[in-house]
């Protein structure tokens, strides 16, 4: 095993004394093509490309002297230490540190980056990371080949943002750019690079801010009555078929949004389940055939302070320009729209009922397709508890839908 293992972050400034001094002494060194070419490595040290760091680290476990691995930015930042340190490894490090990118990035353009969220984007992570771009105001984005940020923009095709692109950050060919997102795919961008994507709902921190990344917000609570997200003159019983508050909070724990997903809430109404969807982090896509609805739901939207994209027309013909979803609720449109979101294979799916006959005729839509299916018959009764009496009653079926491990 390696007698010694320092990481060196490098920003492109000069190396402090710490970072020369391990290089003087280092008999092999890993790290990028521009990082091998740095003057301060020694002339008989043994030379590895860093390109897969387990790989790199499996021969740096074998490697009998000092070990110098050399990395862009923070390494302890989304970088190889985490590699190095794993347990299949037993790698203990030294680490000299550097400025990240992200933090370089946001100097480049001037804007204070505590209220940002941070997400590295790999082909494989690539629609989750811009479903943190359509949910979230603030996101830097660590780009991979195969998803930078022409790939980043057609994915958020339809949807604007302003994206400010960082390439080669510390370097003499170092370029920050700045542009709409319908116009990033008309470029061709340089690794590395890092983008910052903005734009998407209100700033979700103030001055004085205590908490790092998404705010925590004002709202105590899920599953609010409907009454909460009332705005202007509209009045919430309107929207009170399918929206009960206990409906809602069992819609939401079997669908499970988080951070990463995009939800699909299909009749939207009083925008209740959207929103509370969007709390969660999740990126949200409301559609309802009702203008008086969407003009609903955006409202309660930028009343809670989270991010919600509203689609005005009817289920199922909308649905096939809208992206892959990750859980769908079905506020309505019956077998029809059901099965056209099946055809979508979202991870889940819940939709209702308000009699068994039509419970039965959903759960038909859902046999042989893949899901397992489950229905509860929720009850729910408010008391008045000055005197004890019934105030109001909900009877509803509740079908949820998860997808088999096994099914395409």
């Amino acid at each position: 095993m390696a007698d010694r293992v320092t990481v060196i972050g490098w920003d492109g400034s000069p190396l402090t004394r710490a970072a020369t001094a391990a290089l003087s002494a280092a008999t092999l060194v890993a790290g990028a093509a521009h990082h091998l070419a740095l003057p301060e490595i020694p002339g008989g040290a043994e030379r590895v490309r860093l390109g897969s760091v387990d790989l790199a680290a499996r021969r740096i476990a074998r490697h009998r002297g000092s070990v110098v691995v050399l990395a862009d930015g923070d390494p302890g930042f989304f970088g190889v230490v985490r590699t190095l340190r794993a347990p299949e490894h037993g790698l203990e490090v030294e680490v000299v540190p550097a400025v990240s990118s992200v933090a370089t990035a946001f100097a480049r353009a001037g804007m204070p980056w505590d209220d940002a969220q941070i997400v590295v984007a790999h082909p494989r992570t690539l629609r989750r990371a811009v479903n943190i771009c359509r949910a979230h105001h603030k996101v830097a984005v660590l780009t991979s080949p195969g998803a930078g940020p022409a790939e980043l923009a057609l994915l958020l095709e339809g949807v604007h943002r302003t994206f400010v692109i960082c390439e080669e950050l510390g370097t003499e060919r170092e370029r920050v750019t700045v542009l709409t997102s319908d116009k990033v795919a008309d470029h061709t961008w340089r690794d590395p690079n890092v983008v910052i994507v903005a734009g998407g709902g209100p700033e979700t921190s103030a001055t004085g801010g205590w908490f790092a990344g998404r705010a925590p917000g004002t709202v105590r609570g899920w599953a609010l009555p409907t009454r909460e997200y009332a705005t202007g003159d509209a009045s919430p019983e309107r929207y009170v078929e399918g929206e009960s508050p206990g409906l809602r909070a069992a819609q939401l724990a079997r669908l499970g949004p988080r951070a990463g997903d995009l939800v699909w809430d299909l009749g939207s109404g009083s925008g209740a389940f959207a929103v509370e969807a969007a709390r969660f982090g999740a990126a949200v896509l409301a559609v309802d055939s009702d203008p008086e609805a969407c003009e609903r739901t955006a409202a309660a939207a930028g009343a809670f302070g989270v991010t919600v994209d509203v689609v005005h027309g009817r289920a199922p013909h909308v649905l096939e320009r809208l992206s892959e979803p990750d859980v769908v609720r079905v506020g309505g449109g019956g077998v029809q729209v059901l099965a056209a979101v099946v055809d979508r294979r979202p991870e889940r799916i819940v939709t209702h009922a308000a009699t068994r006959d039509q419970a039965e005729a959903l759960v038909a839509a859902l046999s042989g397709t893949g899901y397992q299916v489950e229905c509860t018959l929720l009850q729910s009764v408010e008391l008045d508890t000055d005197v004890w009496a019934e105030r109001e009653r909900s009877v509803v079926f509740l079908l949820s839908a998860r997808r088999s491990e096994h099914a395409p």
